[in-house]
């Protein structure tokens, strides 16, 4: 009969059906198999996995494997294979290669003769030696292995010549499992997926979902702000999260946008001249051709535009100066000034500094805007001069 139970059969019960009929479910990776990996947890409370890490003698060649407790899928037939070490266990590593350096792989390994033929029925931890190349790479894991650290064993180590530099030849691999249900604390290359929707992992100290398809961010609070780098896509339209430059961001369903639309300011102190009659952006005497500010619309389409200048009209106090805005999307002309109600104005032979502001609506949310100055003299036969000219838009309800 293929339904397994553990503590039931009045036969006997099978090494099988203890392995397959667990009692303590670890994350699943299929609806009878477990993710393998090591228990995380430590003796203070401090790090994220203790169990079976590797600590080696300072100037030699040999290592430790601390205690640590782990499970180890096989086929479903077979079912997981828990493991216990509760004792240390130590490690010798070969001498290093007389001309390259190798990378060796330290493994927990089950044997069981019954499937493997081996002639062991054990759980052990030992190192798989890899081969020294000019470019070394790990070996491959032994079959049912839970491979734990690559060693660099650097040429011509050896206990009398420096042995292993243990604070820069450890790569840890150490995969982790814990009860069905639980957060498990991994890392960003796990490239494992989720086994339902709805499975939390904690990678980088930033929660995960699995959504069915895909690990997504979870926000640390629902309607709260998530911290600089713990999100990178948004899990919610209208989630905020704050940006490594200090802006408050908002998720929008496909990017993060200023939560805030920001003021967009420019400004000239090149002075220049014109005497036409009709709005111009060109200035004559000056080396700006045309000054210009792009912005974006807020979300409520609103924007203030302040715009100003020092004029003066040269020989004449009956004529005015004017200055007023032309707003585009692109090619298109969205607002052009087509009468001076609008204008900044002034007139006069002393320089005198004047601005004004007015609302423009109807533009569109998250859409770039142009905003260009334009400058006409009330007569042909005055000349108007304008300096420090500036543009701004804030928005605006």
């Amino acid at each position: 009969m293929n339904a397994r139970s553990a503590w039931l059969s009045p036969a006997g019960q099978t090494r099988e059906d203890t392995r397959v009929a667990a009692l303590g479910a670890h994350t699943p990776v299929s609806p009878v198999a477990t993710r393998s990996g090591v228990l995380p947890g430590s003796y203070t409370g401090e790090h994220t996995v203790s169990g079976f890490w590797l600590a080696g003698a300072a100037g030699a060649m040999t290592a430790e494997v601390s205690t640590g407790r782990a499970v180890i899928q096989a086929e479903e037939s077979r079912g997981a294979y828990p493991v216990s070490l509760t004792e240390g266990v130590p490690l010798t590593f070969a001498d290093g290669d007389a001309q390259y350096d190798r990378v060796d792989l330290v493994v927990l390994r089950i044997y069981d003769d019954a499937y493997d033929g081996s002639g062991r029925t054990e759980a052990v931890v030992e190192i798989v030696p890899g081969t020294p190349a000019a470019v070394p790479s790990a070996p491959a894991a032994p079959g049912l292995s839970l491979p734990l650290f690559q060693v660099l064993v650097t040429a011509t180590a050896s206990n009398g010549n420096g042995g292993i530099n243990w604070g820069t030849a450890l790569t840890d691999l150490r995969p982790t499992t814990v009860a069905l249900g639980g957060i498990a604390p991994t890392k960003p290359d796990d490239t494992v997926k989720g086994a339902y929707p709805g499975q939390y992992r904690d990678v980088n100290d930033a929660l995960q979902r699995w959504n069915g398809t895909a690990w997504v961010p979870y926000p640390r609070d629902i309607g709260g702000i998530a911290p600089a780098g713990a999100v990178t896509t948004g899990g919610y339209p209208g989630q905020y999260r704050d940006s490594a430059g200090g802006v408050l961001q908002r998720w929008n369903g496909s990017a993060w946008l200023p939560a805030v639309t920001p003021s967009a300011f420019t400004a000239s102190l090149d002075a220049g001249t014109t005497a036409s009659t009709t709005y111009t952006a060109a200035l004559d005497n000056t080396a700006v051709s045309a000054l210009t500010l792009d912005f974006t619309a807020p979300g409520t389409g609103a924007v203030l535009l302040h715009f100003g200048a020092r004029m003066v009209t040269q020989g004449s106090t009956t004529t005015a100066a004017f200055m007023a805005p032309r707003i585009t999307r692109g090619a298109t002309v969205v607002w052009e000034p087509s009468n001076d109600e609008y204008s900044a104005m002034y007139g006069g032979t002393v320089s005198c500094s004047v601005s004004t502001m007015w609302r423009l609506y109807g533009l569109t949310p998250g859409t770039v805007y142009t905003m260009t100055a334009l400058h006409r003299s009330g007569s042909a036969s005055v000349t108007c001069g304008f300096d420090n000219i500036f543009l701004r838009v804030d928005p605006a309800n």
